[in-house]
């Protein structure tokens, strides 16, 4: 099996992941991922024990039971650029042999959850409401460093064609969230006035997601052309900054991933949630739900 020299693979002294700071007898099966390292205690308030918390930089973790069985809890900061780190350590915490850095031959998989927030680019996503990211499409600069192909990819043909479409001149990649996370949600009564979609991961807050401050973007119509062209047979619901990176990762690497939006605006209707902190919470507790 292949081996990962110390500058592949950096492990601290203590054993444990370079940035996630996680050691492998740390690491549980269902981790929820969530953004912003301050609603890590959030979800971990509901847990009904915490054994470990863990914080380096924006990566804070904390790990305990819910019902009887491992949970844990994971902030990425933001952006697919730290998913990108996130997902390499918590995959190779998962099926790397830390003390000999050799592969391990039984693969393990992780279900991973993301708890985030997003804004509708159609005008019948409505603020305040959940949605579910049935599939990702990237348009930051991973594609041009990974080869994404699993058979989780959306179609290079419908990814090509839409970016002719837009005028777009960069590669970009598509990847599909777990089809037994998605049927578990959606399924579930928690979920049931959810909306599916196929999400947009912008490489930038502003200008990438049609905003100007004091910049002028040079492809102002991007979010407009981006809602009217559709993706194959699907039109884009939402936009964000970390999911593709969750699901291409994760369908090759061989993880479930899940990706749950709190819809805190309108880009279309120009609304914005007058009580965001609310719908987050909301959203944690319906997906706690689930495990308890």
């Amino acid at each position: 099996m292949t081996y990962f020299s110390p500058t592949d693979l950096i492990i601290n002294p203590d054993g444990s992941s370079y940035h996630l700071n996680i050691r492998p007898e740390q690491l549980c099966d269902t981790i929820f991922m969530v953004g912003d390292p301050e609603r890590v205690e959030k979800v971990s308030c509901h847990f009904d024990r915490i054994y470990y918390k863990i914080h380096k930089r924006e990566f804070v973790s904390h790990f305990g039971e819910l019902a009887g069985k491992p949970i844990g809890v994971l902030s990425s900061g933001i952006g697919a650029d730290n998913v990108e780190i996130v997902m390499n350590e918590l995959d190779a915490l998962a099926n790397i042999d830390f003390e000999t850095r050799i592969e391990k031959s039984q693969k393990r998989s992780l279900n991973l959850i993301r708890m985030g927030t997003s804004g509708s680019i159609q005008e019948d996503i409505l603020v305040d409401s959940i949605l579910i990211s049935e599939a990702a499409i990237g348009f930051d600069n991973l594609a041009q460093f990974y080869d994404f192909s699993s058979d989780k990819s959306l179609p290079q043909k419908d990814l090509d064609q839409f970016c002719e479409q837009i005028g777009y001149p960069l590669p970009i990649y598509g990847a599909k969230a777990s089809n037994q996370l998605v049927r578990l949600f959606s399924q579930d009564a928690h979920f049931q006035d959810a909306f599916l979609g196929t999400t947009l991961t912008a490489p930038g807050f502003y200008a990438p997601q049609g905003r100007t401050v004091r910049m002028n973007s040079v492809l102002p119509d991007f979010l407009k052309d981006c809602s009217a062209t559709l993706v194959g047979k699907s039109k884009i619901t939402n936009i964000e900054m970390e999911t593709s990176a969750y699901y291409a990762f994760s369908g090759v690497l061989g993880h479930e991933m899940i990706s749950l939006n709190a819809i805190l605006a309108n880009r279309k209707t120009l609304q914005f949630s007058t009580n965001p902190e609310k719908q987050i919470s909301q959203l944690i507790q319906k997906a706690i739900a689930l495990f308890s």
